[in-house]
């Protein structure tokens, strides 16, 4: 079968042959149906990030297939069934596993980094994986893209957990990608208030005032601040998510904030992650501030079941659809900024 492999730091990944895989014991073996591409496959593709990536992995972790065969000792899943699991396979005994925050294990392995992934023909589900009840059936009634992007809205549901939605609060937004796109529809279904969406690209603006947002402000040439006071009579939001890994707008949702209110460091910061705050908007505001970081089973199957209902809407995101052949342009695509969420099907 065709793999999109991973080579190294600074090395071009390329499409070439690799064995098909065959389904061991405790193993599942599925039909690729659709891999979209998350920032994080632009910088392993670029060489901006290496760190647990093996040489020789096929890269992708944002996967859905069709059962294809299944081991020995596998039941629950027939041939043709639509499945996808969270990328993140733990090991269940470190201390944050112990704790219930699996996502967060000490010695995890992931889809795309140390476990073959999804920008390929076939794709194996790890026995590991099966035994601990990751894999997700999905109704066949969804388009394998639309499920393949739970895996991000199951980091945003997990990053939801740590920030909290309330019924009548007012959200801040920052940035309108496919994740923000995704902030802003859990914050309407938790009963948000209103929804500010800051954005400086017009077609991801569009997006959002169509997925529901209530004002979308060009923070470049808008007074963002401005339009939150107007809408919360001076207080400050009650919570703002940072969907934009930019160091300064950390400072920006801190004074966004209103006394006692949420901030989402959720998107991770380029480089080591340093960012320079006014720290005593922390202190004398009372603002609790809380990051997120991938996602567990429960936070998975809750993203699954929310597609499969329609309560959050996947499919408006797919904006462009490459085939494997053209995995590498399908990648470089994203930091154009045209589409929201890019996917790559077998071809």
């Amino acid at each position: 079968m065709r793999g999109f492999v991973y080579r190294g730091p600074g090395v071009p990944a390329e499409l070439t042959e690799v064995p098909t895989p065959e389904p061991g014991p405790g193993e599942v073996l599925t039909r690729v149906g659709a891999t979209t591409v998350c920032g994080t496959d632009l910088r392993i593709l670029r060489g901006e990030k290496s760190k647990g990536v093996d040489l020789g992995v096929v890269l992708g972790h944002e996967v859905a297939g069709y059962v294809e065969a299944v081991g020995d000792g596998v039941s629950g899943f027939d041939v043709g069934d639509l499945v996808s699991m969270p990328p993140s396979v733990c090991c269940g005994v470190c201390g944050p596993c112990r704790r219930g925050t699996e996502h967060l294990c000490n010695d995890v392995h992931l889809v795309g980094y140390d476990i073959d992934g999804g920008l390929a023909d076939h794709w194996v589900i790890p026995r590991a994986a099966v035994a601990r009840g990751q894999l997700v059936k999905a109704g066949g009634h969804l388009a394998p893209a639309q499920l393949s992007l739970a895996e991000p809205l199951s980091c945003c549901l997990n990053g939801m957990d740590n920030y909290r939605v309330e019924v009548g609060d007012v959200v801040v937004v920052l940035g309108a990608g496919p994740i923000g796109l995704i902030h802003l529809q859990l914050a309407r279904l938790a009963g948000a208030h209103a929804v500010v969406v800051s954005e400086p690209l017009a077609n991801r603006r569009a997006a959002a005032r169509a997925l529901g947002a209530t004002v979308t402000v060009d923070p470049t040439t808008d007074d963002l601040a401005g339009v939150v006071a107007d809408l919360t009579g001076g207080e400050g939001a009650d919570v703002v998510v940072l969907c934009f890994g930019l160091p300064e707008l950390v400072n920006d949702a801190l004074t966004l904030t209103r006394k006692r209110g949420r901030v989402s460091i959720f998107a991770g910061l380029a480089g080591d992650g340093w960012s320079t705050i006014a720290a005593n908007l922390i202190h004398y505001k009372e603002i609790t501030v809380v990051g997120s970081s991938n996602s567990g089973r429960e936070s998975f199957a809750r993203a699954v079941r929310l597609i499969e209902s329609g309560a959050i809407d996947t499919r408006a995101l797919v904006t462009h659809t490459f085939g494997l052949s053209r995995a590498a342009e399908a990648i470089e695509f994203v930091a154009s900024g045209e589409g929201l969420k890019v996917a790559v099907v077998p071809d």
